[in-house]
């Protein structure tokens, strides 16, 4: 799948919007990359919870974790499901509400000045093909699309809240995902 990016959406994918975000700060470019995974409930997949907990719209009473979750409200940009497909949740040009507290290269609140990547996953499963060849065809269309995006700008939530988050985790394979980044700007 080739994708591109038109006004802050990426093309094609399934889009829904999350209440969840806010204006990015006035002067601020876009830089840096956060990939996570979450599953909801933990460790299962293909629910369609985690859709529904970023639009706000998740029944705590569905299953007991959902209760400790409850009143959050979180975003990313974009989720890569199990299958490879890809939901965007909020325009790349608006701040998703997904990394927290965090800090990059000296930098803080990388909400402000990143794009956050959900893989539907955890910190110890081991990611779908088919998530890497999306994963990596989202990163080179914004590489493209935010010139200030480039390889060494790519990070794990780990990376930018460490002690915190230890996402994408163990599972995540960083050589391969490079290995395919490159592949594809060969065949661009």
């Amino acid at each position: 799948m080739k994708y591109s990016i038109t006004k802050g959406e990426l093309v094609p994918a399934e889009q829904v919007a999350s209440p969840n975000f806010g204006e990015r700060p006035a002067g601020v470019s876009i830089d840096l990359v956060v990939v996570h995974s979450i599953s909801l409930p933990p460790g299962e997949y293909g629910s369609g919870a985690i859709q529904r907990f970023f639009c706000n719209q998740l029944e705590s009473s569905e299953h007991p974790y959902f209760e400790e979750i409850a009143g959050l409200k979180v975003s990313a940009h974009v989720l890569i499901e199990r299958s490879g497909k890809v939901v965007q949740f909020v325009n790349f040009d608006r701040r998703a509400w997904h990394a927290g507290r965090s800090e990059h290269r000296g930098r803080e609140e990388c909400n402000d000045f990143s794009i956050g990547i959900e893989l539907e996953g955890t910190d110890c499963d081991v990611y779908e093909e088919a998530q890497y060849a999306s994963l990596a065809a989202i990163l080179v269309a914004l590489e493209f699309y935010y010139p200030d995006v480039t390889t060494d700008r790519i990070v794990g939530h780990s990376d930018i809240a460490p002690g915190r988050k230890t996402d994408p985790g163990v599972g995540f394979d960083w050589q391969k995902l490079n290995s395919e980044i490159a592949r594809l700007r060969v065949s661009s």
